[in-house]
């Protein structure tokens, strides 16, 4: 047992009476809890602002997915898991509001309690919660989760375990987590963690399950059928414990998904234009425009919707793995970035019609300001000023090309850049200062959503062939890309790292520094930056509104001039086409088609 775990023998006047005393005294159970602020709902809501409380129940909606599955447990590192299943699947003590940057309501959890320098949190279970089996949920089966996932899931519930003094059981139906740092976001960190049926992992190794074992959660959907590598079913409980919570008004219309799993995009648009498949993300531009003119579109028997968005692009691209000498230089990896032709590129994928991300944030109000830092900004980066990179205190943005092929002004820097990091050209070709041929590896899985992935990189080649530079391009299956990928067993590779409006913890396992040796973490290109380590922690030592802002937008300005990525096409809206018989809410989240949105609050109706 985690030495962290306390479990109370008996609760009685005393215990509450001490739970009571000092300072706690100002604390009182909420309905939930907002990163600065209070929530926007009332404590007598009646559903999600985005969702519908009179949406219909019943009728399927079929997805497709590229690539393939080996497992259906989410919560650990090993195997490949469709991924909309740990959030269909599996619930939490709190739930997110996708209309708020960042506040949670009770889900689980019909309240939760906080100090006022939240150094702890208490969260008191529903009575009526239960698993998908009927069982009750415990507290036994709380902390048995957390304590669990904390040690042996996944390394994206790792970080935040280790930021918990202590795990200790205060009532019958409660549970309290004390903080071993200063973390305001940990609060609401510590909510969202999913709770599985300790009774069901008795005689089993909870890190070695995969499609023979599916674990039990509470949430509406359970698995039906499913056929590995080819489909899963998941159909809708009519015993959900939490029909008629107001958080889950609204949500989990549908009788049935199904997801779908093909070879590669191409042959996934084809189900899709067959029937085969009732809704489709289209990420290009150009294809929208162009390619969706079929018959069951022209008959409105399927609709195109536009769903617009105000968070953050993220980052997606290729990424540069600095732990290989290749890319440990900045000058190499801008070199890169130059010999990239986006302008080109764009125009011959897309027509010139998808714009490219210009920073991590871009889209947002966390975003890098145009030209040089701010005072605030300045401030906080001024103390890591000898370890940071041209243009992250002056004006940096990414090179435009000509949109020509040839992109020679773009190229020449490129050239200037190698040279400034003692690059060489002999007979020919780029030579490393050492002497060395200087070469890299760009692996990309066999089979990816975006299917001009390959087609990007085959229009990146000629650049880098005419710089003297030997690239080699391997295409592997999906579970070979994860395992090499988590293993960080790349040069380049295709990337794509979503983002919040409230960027916290997950940072440092996106770029943290104690994230860049850990295997299974999501710092591919290896970060190790203290300045970057520090911008984390002024995000979440943040007091306020608008130091919080200031922080992200110096950790923004630290990631964009480290020039780790080079970034191709953002996506201010989301463009789905899909069956006329499924709708959604005209009420939009401020994080638009996001987690939990689709199919959560989406309805089946026939016109």
């Amino acid at each position: 047992m985690d030495p962290r775990i306390f479990r109370a023998i008996a609760i009685g006047a005393a215990a509450l009476s001490f739970a009571l005393a000092g300072s706690d005294a100002a604390a009182e159970p909420r309905h939930g809890i907002a990163m600065y602020g209070e929530p926007a709902l009332p404590p007598d809501f009646v559903s999600l602002p985005y969702a519908n409380p009179d949406a219909p129940k019943g009728g399927r909606i079929v997805v497709g997915e590229v690539g393939s599955f080996d497992s259906l447990n989410p919560h650990i590192l090993k195997g490949v898991v469709p991924w909309q299943w740990r959030f269909l699947g599996y619930e939490s003590l709190m739930g997110r509001s996708y209309d708020e940057p960042f506040t949670l309501y009770g889900l689980l959890a019909e309240s939760i309690e906080v100090a006022e320098d939240r150094s702890w949190a208490e969260f008191t279970l529903r009575e009526e919660a239960a698993f998908s089996d009927g069982t009750p949920v415990t507290i036994e089966d709380v902390m048995w989760s957390y304590e669990t996932l904390g040690t042996e899931g996944h390394p994206r519930y790792l970080g935040t375990w280790n930021l918990v003094e202590t795990m200790e059981q205060t009532g019958p139906r409660s549970v309290r987590f004390t903080f071993a740092t200063d973390n305001r976001e940990l609060a609401l960190l510590i909510g969202m963690r999913p709770i599985l049926k300790k009774a069901q992992w008795a005689d089993k190794d909870f890190t070695r399950s995969g499609l023979d074992t599916i674990p039990i959660g509470t949430a509406p959907y359970v698995v039906s059928d499913y056929e590995a590598g080819r489909f899963v079913e998941l159909s809708r409980n009519p015993d959900y414990w939490g029909s008629d919570l107001p958080f889950m008004r609204g949500q989990a219309n549908l009788d049935t998904i199904r997801m779908e799993f093909y070879a590669d995009a191409q042959v996934l648009f084809e189900a899709f234009k067959a029937g085969q498949i009732t809704s489709i993300r289209e990420t290009n531009a150009e294809k929208w425009a162009t390619q969706y003119d079929f018959p069951a579109v022209r008959s409105g028997d399927i609709v195109k919707s536009e769903i617009p968005h105000e968070r953050p692009t993220g980052m997606t691209g290729f990424v540069m793995n600095t732990r290989r000498s290749a890319f440990s230089d900045w000058r190499v990896r801008a070199a890169m970035i130059h010999a990239f032709n986006f302008e080109f590129i764009n125009e011959t994928l897309t027509g010139g019609r998808q714009p490219r991300i210009t920073s991590y944030f871009s889209n947002s109000l966390l975003a890098m300001a145009d030209g040089p830092a701010d005072e605030g900004v300045r401030r906080l980066l001024q103390p890591h000023v000898d370890a940071l990179v041209p243009g992250a205190l002056d004006a940096y943005a990414l090179p435009q090309g000509d949109g020509s092929a040839a992109n020679r002004r773009n190229l020449r820097t490129a050239m200037r850049l190698m040279e400034e990091a003692g690059f060489t050209i002999e007979e020919g070709r780029m030579t490393t200062p050492s002497g060395e041929p200087f070469g890299f590896e760009i692996l990309l899985p066999q089979s990816t959503p975006e299917a001009e992935v390959g087609t990007i990189v085959d229009l990146f080649l000629p650049a880098l062939e005419r710089m003297g530079i030997d690239v080699r391009v391997a295409r592997v299956d999906r579970a070979q890309f994860e395992e090499r990928t988590d293993a960080f067993d790349f040069d380049m590779t295709f990337y794509t790292r979503g983002l919040s409006l409230s960027p916290g913890n997950e940072q440092k396992l996106y770029w943290g520094s104690a994230a860049a040796e850990a295997q299974g973490s999501l710092n591919w290109m290896g970060v190790q930056s203290p300045a970057v380590d520090a911008m984390i922690d002024a995000i979440l030592t943040s007091e306020s509104r608008a130091d919080f802002v200031t922080a992200a937008k110096a950790l923004d300005r630290v990631l964009t001039t480290g020039r780790y990525v080079i970034p191709i096409y953002q996506f201010r809206e989301s463009r789905i086409a899909h069956d006329a018989n499924l709708h959604f809410p005209d009420d939009l989240p401020i994080y638009g088609d996001f987690i939990n949105f689709h199919p959560d609050v989406w309805w089946y109706e026939p016109d």
